[in-house]
C-alpha cells in the first residue's frame, strides 16, 4: 500500500455509519479508496445513513452485525486494511445491560479477528480504544503505561478488545494496532441522548436554547478532540509501514467541561449553564481530571491534534443548525 495515499486501496469500516467511521469514509472516499461500510443500524448506537450523504454513491453499504460470522468471512476477504470501529462506549448502559456490553465489545471483535485469522490474514487493522481503559487517573497527563483500573464495565471490555487485537499480532503476526480515543465531538454524532458522550448532548441542549446542568463544579478537566483530528490519526495510522502491535494514546485540547459549554453557549448566541450535585450512578464511576499524553503516536506517526476548540464548536454548531433534522 502507497504511503502517500489511498487511491485504490479496499477498505472495510466497521461501524461506518457511526460518527467517527461516517467521517473517516468521507476523507478516504474523497482520496479513491474503495470502501465497504459494515453497520447494524442498532438503534441508540448512532448508525445513521444520512452520515455518509456526501459520499454515498462511493462507497458499499452492508447493514449487517459484525457478530454475524458468516457474513463477516466474506467481508474480511480481499480487503487491505479494515477500521474497526463497531462498538459502544456507554458507561451507563454497560452497567445497566453488561450482557449486551460483552456481546459488542468482546465477543463481536473476537469474532472479527478469527474471520481475518482465516479468510485474510495479511489484512491491516485500526481498532478504536478509549480512554474509558483507564478509569480515574493515578497522574496526568496520562501515558499509556498508566495503570487500566477502569470505572465501569464498558472500560473492562474495552481492555479485552484491544488486548484481543494486539495478542493476535504477537501470536499470528496479524498487523493491528489501538488507538486510545479521549472525548471526541463534531458533526456527525448522534444527538438523541448522552450516554455516548456529553460534549454533543451538550450542543444540542444549547441549540434548543435549554440549560446545561453540570455535575459537582463544572470544573472537571477533559481533553477533547475534534473530529477531524481523530480521523487524521486514523488516516496516518492506517497507511503507515510502522507502529503495528502498539496501543496509542489520542490526547486533545485539556479544557474544563464548564469552559466548553461556556464556549459554546457564546458561540451559539443562546442556552445557559448552571452546577448541580452529582446523581449517586453518575458519581461512582466519575473519573475526575483526565489529560492524555500523545507523546508516543506523535514520535511514531507524527499526529498532534490541531483544531482549536473555538473553530470545532463553530463547526459542529452549524453543521446542526443545517441538518437538525436528520439528528433530533
Amino acid at each position: 500500500m502507497s504511503n502517500k495515499s489511498y487511491k485504490g486501496v479496499k477498505v472495510l469500516i466497521t461501524g461506518g455509519l457511526g460518527f467517527i467511521g461516517s467521517t473517516l469514509a468521507i476523507r478516504l472516499a474523497g482520496e479513491g479508496a474503495k470502501i465497504v461500510i459494515v453497520d447494524s443500524l442498532i438503534p441508540g448506537y448512532g448508525g445513521n445513513l444520512f452520515n455518509i450523504n456526501p459520499v454515498k454513491d462511493k462507497v458499499r453499504v452492508i447493514i449487517a452485525d459484525v457478530r454475524d460470522t458468516g457474513q463477516m468471512n466474506k467481508l474480511v476477504g480481499g480487503q487491505d486494511l479494515i477500521f474497526n470501529l463497531a462498538g459502544t462506549l456507554s458507561h451507563v448502559d454497560s452497567m445497566r445491560d453488561p450482557m449486551t456490553d460483552l456481546e459488542i465489545n468482546c465477543r463481536a471483535q473476537l469474532s472479527l479477528l478469527e474471520s481475518v485469522r482465516k479468510y485474510n490474514p495479511d489484512v491491516r487493522i485500526v481498532f478504536a480504544g478509549t480512554r474509558n481503559q483507564y478509569g480515574k487517573a493515578k497522574y496526568l497527563p496520562v501515558d499509556e503505561d498508566h495503570p487500566q483500573e477502569p470505572t465501569d464495565i464498558n472500560g473492562i471490555n474495552s481492555i479485552a478488545a484491544e488486548k484481543y487485537h494486539l495478542m493476535y499480532t504477537k501470536v499470528y503476526g496479524i498487523k493491528t494496532v489501538s488507538l486510545r480515543m479521549t472525548n471526541t465531538f463534531g458533526p456527525r454524532h448522534q444527538m438523541k441522548h448522552s450516554r455516548q458522550g456529553v460534549l454533543n448532548w451538550f450542543i444540542r441542549l444549547i441549540l434548543e436554547g435549554q440549560e446545561v446542568k453540570l455535575y459537582g463544579t463544572g470544573n472537571q478537566i477533559r481533553d477533547v478532540n475534534y473530529i477531524d483530528d481523530v480521523v487524521e490519526a486514523l488516516y496516518l495510522t492506517g497507511r503507515s509501514e510502522k507502529g503495528w502491535g502498539e496501543a496509542y494514546n489520542l490526547g486533545g485540547i485539556p479544557v474544563s467541561l464548564s469552559e466548553f459549554v461556556k464556549t459554546a453557549v457564546k458561540t451559539a448566541k443562546m442556552g445557559r449553564v448552571s452546577v448541580v450535585p452529582f446523581p449517586e450512578e453518575r458519581e461512582k464511576i466519575e473519573i475526575g481530571d483526565y489529560i492524555a499524553s500523545y507523546e508516543k503516536i506523535k514520535k511514531t506517526y507524527g499526529w498532534a491534534p490541531k483544531t482549536k476548540l473555538t473553530e470545532g464548536i463553530e463547526k459542529t454548531i452549524g453543521y446542526y443548525l443545517k441538518y437538525r433534522n436528520k439528528y433530533w
